[in-house]
């Protein structure tokens, strides 16, 4: 069997940057187990795969490890590659997933806006050993969502962090975020994720999902501008409207295109 799999750098404007996120059409669903060892084989944080069903695509996502329930910048790909590869026409995409319907638009500047369901993270007590798993001294606060959310004040901490992958694997969330104020962003995180089989997440869409009203409450601001990433960074913007919802805006670039043969 021969599939069409497309690799698209999502939040960047161009190749190299961003989240790399593989993109599987499909013309009816394959069994699970397969899904999740092409996902495992192509060793990318996410792999999405999509079926038109009607007027709406049912949408999936897989880590190399798992199957999770949301993920923002492999819809971005998914996305992308409706609107610029395979030629789709409406102004709306309609997403059919595991969090309800997504939405995916084009907005006026030429990015694609995801309209996604928003959370409020809790403040909770910090974990025990969660501040020494991530090599950080201190902490102005820390949230609870899918993730773990760890305030700092210093963005400039972000890039020497060096955590301790197999501590951080035991704590019981999707993931781990370090966030912070600046940098020439409203803010500026870092994702990380071994439980899910992803050490580090570039830029992790979903979790803005959170991190947008945290920091739009945190700062008294709608739309934010954020980064996101270590070595390798991405950028984006989050509107948040207070009715439930967190528009995602950004960009995506082709890396590669090409056959699976399975």
């Amino acid at each position: 069997m021969q599939l069409e799999i497309f690799q698209v750098d999502a939040f960047s404007a161009v190749p190299f940057g961003g989240n790399p996120a593989a993109v599987i059409p499909l013309e009816q669903w394959l069994p699970d187990d397969l899904l999740q060892r092409i996902a495992e084989e192509n060793n990318l944080s996410e792999t999405a795969y999509f079926v038109r069903n009607g007027e709406v695509f049912d949408l999936r996502w897989f880590t190399p490890a798992v199957e999770v329930d949301l993920c923002g910048h492999a819809t971005l790909a998914a996305a992308w590659v409706l609107f610029e590869q395979l030629g789709e026409r409406a102004e709306v995409l309609r997403f059919s997933t595991r969090s309800g319907e997504l939405r995916v638009s084009r907005a006026a500047d030429g990015r694609l806006a995801m309209d996604f369901p928003a959370k409020q993270p809790v403040a909770v007590d910090m974990p025990e050993g969660l501040l020494a798993a991530l090599g950080l001294g201190a902490a102005r606060a820390v949230y609870r969502s899918d993730d773990y959310v760890v305030m700092i004040g210093d963005a400039s901490l972000l890039d020497a962090l060096e955590p301790d992958f197999v501590a951080l694997s035991a704590f019981d969330v999707r993931g781990i975020a370090v966030t912070a104020p600046g940098r020439g962003f409203d803010f500026v995180t870092r994702w990380f994720g071994p439980r899910v089989g992803v050490n580090e997440d570039p830029v992790t869409g979903s979790a803005h999902t959170s991190l947008a009203p945290l920091w739009a409450q945190q700062l008294g601001k709608q739309v934010l501008r954020c980064e996101q990433g270590g070595a390798r960074k991405g950028q984006l913007s989050c509107e948040v409207s207070g009715n439930g919802r967190v528009i995602i805006l950004g960009q995506a670039a082709l890396f590669l295109q090409g056959v699976l043969f399975v």
